[in-house]
């Protein structure tokens, strides 16, 4: 099957991609201690798949609040903004386009990855069953810990959210990013606030959709007063079942959010499918009523094979779609799909934390020949 269409160029924004070959955000856990600091180890990782049309980030928390996994990166310390600077020089140097995930996990976290082991935040105080993280005990080990409860954000909090995505939106603007992602989705902050069944406030962030769409709106708003209308995207997941997520009203929230997108002239919306966590796949009348509302380009992910995805933009229901496990076994995956080589299987034993080996290490085609 022939895969012009995904390998051809796509136009997001004031953004030109070489194809719409999109790498998924991917949390790998190898940020450097202390200080969740980008590494040379980062830098080779992204360069190697800098011929995806575009790189969307691994989440990247905008402060000490927002994270909610142990070696996880950062934008919110000049030393972070420095790690990062050098990813994405390095990602130009080869012609290569990154968005970056501006991640905030509201309720999935644990007072040990907080500052002065404060409890993690979210729209209400209700904790995330059958949610575990990632952290690093008081006696030097690492593992997985269930989520804590968290508390409820005050009002008067919320502008000082705002002024956290902000912040890490001016300095991805300095590091030179591309673009901005805003993370809506699987059942972090911002989705818990869209969400019905996490977001029981009685103020104007609570109750109706477009009190609980309230926040994400202005986030998003106050982002593309750094990066430009049209550089700022957005990350959603309807149907989303993991980290005790329950919506009812999950595409219809969304659409909802899509019409605010295109009066606001985002650049992209980026739908995470809720294939991989179980969640009931997406209907058509989901999928026409996204197009029919949105204007600007639509990604998606989810367990697409190169097949269905050209497929997908052929039927103009997406633009893009977004590969995450067949970006981490092939830095070259772009030009496998090209050459229509097989692709190396990933090793899910190397997916978070570690070194080199299941992140930099996976062979080339080039390589494979010689």
């Amino acid at each position: 099957m022939s895969l012009k269409n995904l390998l051809s160029p796509l136009r997001i924004g004031g953004v030109q991609l070489h194809n719409r070959v999109v790498m998924a955000p991917l949390t790998r856990n190898r940020a450097a201690q202390p200080g969740d600091v980008p590494t040379e180890l980062n830098v080779a990782y992204y360069q190697q798949r800098a011929d995806a049309g575009l790189i969307v980030t691994e989440g990247t928390q905008i402060s000490r609040q927002g994270q909610g996994y142990f070696g996880t990166p950062g934008l919110y310390t000049d030393e972070q903004e420095a790690g990062w600077e050098k990813v994405v020089d390095a990602v130009h140097a080869k012609d290569g386009r990154m968005s970056l995930q501006l991640w905030h996990v509201g309720r999935v976290s644990h007072s040990l990855l907080q500052a002065d082991r404060e409890r993690p935040v979210a729209p209400s105080a209700i904790r995330a069953e059958d949610t575990t993280v990632f952290v690093r005990h008081d006696d030097g080990s690492f593992g997985m810990i269930a989520a804590d409860t968290p508390r409820a954000l005050e009002a008067h909090e919320l502008p000082g959210i705002i002024e956290q995505y902000v912040a890490a939106a001016e300095r991805a603007k300095r590091v030179g990013f591309d673009m901005v992602e805003v993370h809506a989705a699987n059942g972090y902050l911002l989705h818990q606030f869209l969400s019905a069944h996490t977001n029981l406030r009685t103020d104007n962030y609570g109750g109706s959709v477009q009190n609980r769409a309230r926040l994400v709106i202005e986030i998003v708003e106050a982002v593309q007063g750094v990066f430009g209308r049209d550089r700022v995207g957005i990350r959603v997941s309807p149907n989303f079942t993991a980290f005790g997520m329950s919506d009812h009203d999950a595409e219809d929230t969304v659409v909802y959010l899509a019409g605010e997108m295109n009066r606001l002239g985002a650049g992209y919306i980026h739908v995470a499918e809720p294939d991989w966590v179980g969640g009931k796949p997406l209907s058509d009348a989901f999928r026409f009523a996204l197009r029919a509302t949105y204007s600007g380009q639509i990604i998606a992910a989810g367990n697409y094979t190169a097949q269905a995805a050209e497929a997908r933009i052929r039927e103009g229901i997406v633009d893009a779609v977004a590969f995450g496990r067949a970006f981490i076994a092939n830095p070259d995956l772009v030009t496998r799909l090209r050459r229509d080589a097989p692709l190396n299987e990933p090793d899910p034993a190397t997916f978070f934390g570690g070194d080199a080996k299941g992140y930099t290490d996976y062979p080339e085609l080039e390589a494979e020949a010689a």
